[in-house]
């Protein structure tokens, strides 16, 4: 296997990656909001509060078209290029696989975070209801109705995101 071909590989499951978060949320984010209604109503708090503040648990709007585009037009383009051997893909590849590191470096911090986000975006929200609502009973309701195996996806996602990245951008510094 050539090094061209090494670093399209990489690149394409770092793009199946970014693409399955979202496809796991618009497959349970209906079920996770349910239950976070739920949760809501067990704090007291009004469920409608969700809509009012656009507050979602599906992947529509930024949270499908970032990563679905970013898969797609960079990652799935470089690999393109990368397999045809034209030269663009190299530079490609270096402009890309070092933003898919740094983005992936965000959604690991803004995971590993969430609560303190959330209380953040309640607080800057501005809406007393949500500044009520218990960030860690919620958060955890919703995480819950989520598949048990969806926290190992999200570690292999990581792992395929921080180690095809380097691979690809190890690559590009033998071409």
């Amino acid at each position: 296997m050539n090094t061209h071909t090494l670093a399209a590989v990489a690149q394409i499951l770092v793009a199946a990656a970014f693409a399955s978060i979202p496809l796991l949320r618009h497959r349970f984010g209906a079920v996770a909001k349910a239950v976070a209604v739920s949760e809501l109503r067990r704090q007291g708090i009004r469920p409608e509060v969700l809509e009012e503040n656009k507050l979602r648990f599906d992947a529509s709007g930024h949270e499908w078209w970032a990563p679905g585009s970013f898969a797609a037009a960079s990652l799935a383009a470089a690999a393109a290029l990368n397999l045809a051997g034209n030269p663009l893909g190299t530079t490609l590849t270096w402009i890309f696989s070092t933003l898919a590191l740094l983005a992936n470096i965000l959604i690991l911090q803004s995971q590993l975070g969430a609560v303190k986000s959330v209380q953040a975006a309640f607080r800057r929200k501005g809406d007393p209801e949500l500044l009520r609502v218990d960030v860690p009973a919620f958060l955890k309701a919703a995480e819950g109705a989520f598949p048990s195996w969806t926290r190992v996806l999200q570690n292999v996602r990581h792992t395929v995101v921080f180690a095809g990245s380097a691979l690809t951008l190890t690559v590009a510094v033998l071409v």
